[in-house]
Order: structure tokens, then C-alpha cells, then sequence
């Protein structure tokens, strides 16, 4: 039996693009009708297949309130068995490019803490809390993708509810999280209703632009929402929970 996913994705673009991407899979059952739903709160969830798919909404605390809420009301015929964030990113340059799907091995709320004078200290080190979530599937993932011809980097993706937009800022986050491949608006609000469920999270994304100054002419959003699409076509859905 195939796991059931919830995908959450911050605009209903991305969703399209992971609904597209799913429909066309030939791992996945063919013999179903996609059905659009309303959630309480005005979250948009569309079913197709294994995969419930709910567009909750741009940062950490929207993408929180749509996942809890999505999870509990248990809309799936069977208990969800994995939870993921996904959409677009900023990719860290070179090992992130544009148009490379990123894996997350953990996801990390890379600026939930305090400036010190010292530097900056994460609610972890302030002692009120957790900034990072394991994720799982990800080697499964990224050999998969890597096998179908879709290059992936898989590393730390950095939750930040500010975007990055200078080429200082892109340095200090690299320096705080080594091994960092992108960042994101969503993944650790996503993560932190899954782990309230005690439900596995992964964060799976394409890149649509670099992380450093802020350059919308150089953003490739129409390829990185294609990229996406072909990554949901070509995922292991049959063994992405171990």
C-alpha cells in the first residue's frame, strides 16, 4: 500500500505544480478524480491519490495553522503517514542551482532566537526551545531524483520569515548552518504540526533563484515550478517512510 502524504505548499502555484507533477506518475494509481475542498480557516486541499494537497499560506506561523488544522481533521481515509513541505526556494550557490531540486536532512528556523552581543543565539541555546527537525526519506529521495536525470543537493534547508537579499546576510547564514542548501518561508511551521502529530516530516523543493542579493529579473520561477512538477512525477512514493 502506498503512504498517504500531506503536501503543504505555501500558493496554490506550487500546489499546481505538485498536483501536476503526481498525475502524472506512474507509481501512483490513475483511476482517480482530484477533489478540491475547503478547510476550515479557507484552506484550499485538493486529494489526488495518496497525496492530500493544502495550500496554507506564505512563513512559518501560516504554514503551521494550515498543516495542524489539515491533520486535525483527518481527512484522509487512513492516518497520514508523512508530511511534507514543498514548493519553491532560494538555492545556495554553487551546490544549489537554479532549478535543482533541494532535499532536506533537517530543517532548521534559522533566525528564531536573539541578537546578543555575542552574536545571535537560537532559542535552542536560549533554552526555550527546538530549532531543527531530522527529516526522513531523504537519501531514498535525492538517489531517485539523481537516477531520473533531476539534479539534487541535499543538505540543511533553512526556515527564515525574513527572505534574503544581500550577499552578507547569505554568508552569516552559511557561517551559523555549514552544509545549508537553501532556504524557505514554511518547513519548520510545517514541522513543528507534524511532530505535534508524532508524524515524520520531509522538506522537498526546486530553486528558483539564489540566496544572496535580491535580483527578481534573475528569479526562474516558471522552471523551478516545472522542475517541481517533474520531481512529484518521478518520486518514490512506495518507499518514502521507512
Amino acid at each position: 500500500m502506498l503512504p498517504r502524504l500531506l503536501v503543504v505548499t505555501a500558493v496554490a502555484a506550487e500546489a499546481a505544480a505538485v498536483l501536476r507533477g503526481a498525475s502524472g506518475s506512474p507509481a501512483l494509481p490513475h483511476a482517480f478524480v482530484a477533489e478540491p475542498r475547503t478547510l476550515p480557516g479557507g484552506y484550499e486541499l485538493t486529494a489526488v491519490g495518496p497525496l492530500d494537497v493544502v495550500v496554507a499560506g506564505v512563513g512559518p506561523a501560516a504554514a503551521a495553522a494550515a498543516t495542524a488544522t489539515a491533520l486535525a481533521l483527518a481527512l484522509a481515509p487512513a492516518p497520514y503517514d508523512l508530511v511534507v513541505s514543498s514548493g519553491i526556494a532560494g538555492g545556495f550557490a554553487p551546490v544549489a542551482p537554479v532549478g535543482c531540486a533541494v532535499i532536506a536532512e533537517a530543517i532548521v528556523a534559522a533566525d528564531l532566537g536573539a541578537q546578543t552581543p555575542d552574536g545571535f543565539a537560537d532559542v535552542t541555546a536560549l533554552g526555550f526551545g527546538r530549532v531543527r527537525h531530522a527529516c526522513t526519506g531523504t537519501d531514498t529521495v535525492a538517489r531517485t531524483l539523481r537516477g531520473a536525470g533531476i539534479p539534487a543537493a541535499v543538505g540543511p534547508v533553512l526556515t527564515v520569515s525574513t527572505v534574503t537579499g544581500s550577499a552578507e546576510r547569505a554568508a552569516e547564514l552559511l557561517g551559523r548552518h555549514p552544509g545549508a542548501v537553501a532556504e524557505a518561508m514554511e518547513g519548520f511551521g510545517v514541522a513543528e504540526a507534524a511532530a505535534g502529530h508524532a508524524l515524520p516530516v520531509l522538506e522537498l523543493r526546486t530553486v528558483s533563484n539564489p540566496v544572496g542579493p535580491r535580483d527578481r529579473a534573475a528569479w526562474r520561477i516558471g522552471d523551478a515550478l516545472g522542475a517541481l512538477a517533474a520531481v512529484y512525477e518521478k518520486l518514490p512514493y512506495a518507499t518514502l517512510v521507512g
